[in-house]
């Protein structure tokens, strides 16, 4: 569902609750975050030096000749002592990995809402709906292009993930003294934007219209 509220569309849309990936994000526990966070970036630096292919096959080896050695380890260790432990990935193989049909439904749907939401807004911004938020996505677009001639992208994804496992944890430790800075620039930025609507022309045209 899609409502348009101050001359912009957003999304309704229902979070799904706090999970496995909040705790990892927050290094709820700090080895599980470690071993996920570390394996992201070992798969992305590879990904940097040589092809995804390469990448997938010589990790998808690595991963296969680990539990091979781990088998056959196992399996020695329960003839010489003569033991009955059974396959020593038992647990991992009985694991029920299909995916819920009801779980895959909501995952669809959310991302249609958003997708929906996404393509209304860059209408809106495209055909210059609003004058100044046209303008906003403008300037933006142009620090993207500085952006992109000085970072591929496999560097920004690099970055995303760095961001990802460090800036919660930060927001988190210092969330009055940051939420007080944001307050701060908002208002400022609000201010300024108040300004500026207030001086051109078209920017009074339009809201004219809307309220027409």
């Amino acid at each position: 569902m899609v409502r348009r509220q101050n001359s912009k569309y957003e999304a309704v849309i229902e979070l799904p609750p706090r999970g496995p990936v909040e705790a990892l994000v927050y290094w709820r526990d700090p080895k599980k975050s470690g071993i996920v966070f570390g394996s992201i970036m070992v798969v992305l630096l590879s990904l940097t030096f040589f092809s995804f292919i390469s990448v997938v096959a010589n990790l998808s080896l690595l991963a296969l000749a680990a539990a091979f050695g781990f088998r056959v380890y196992k399996t020695v260790q329960q003839a010489i002592q003569k033991t009955s432990d059974g396959h020593p990935f038992k647990e991992i193989l009985e694991l029920d990995l299909t995916l819920p049909s009801e779980k895959v439904r909501q995952t669809s749907d959310l991302a249609v809402t958003h997708i929906n939401a996404i393509v209304s807004e860059l209408r809106r911004l495209f055909l210059v709906e609003d004058f100044i938020d046209s303008v906003k996505f403008g300037l933006g677009l142009w620090m993207l292009t500085y952006v992109g001639s000085w970072f591929n992208g496999m560097t920004l994804i690099i970055l995303g993930v760095v961001a990802l496992f460090s800036l919660p944890k930060v927001y988190e430790t210092n969330k009055a003294q940051i939420d007080q800075n944001v307050e701060v620039v908002a208002g400022k930025i609000n201010e300024i934007t108040a300004k500026v609507k207030a001086a051109i022309p078209i920017g009074k045209k339009a809201e004219e219209k809307k309220e027409q």
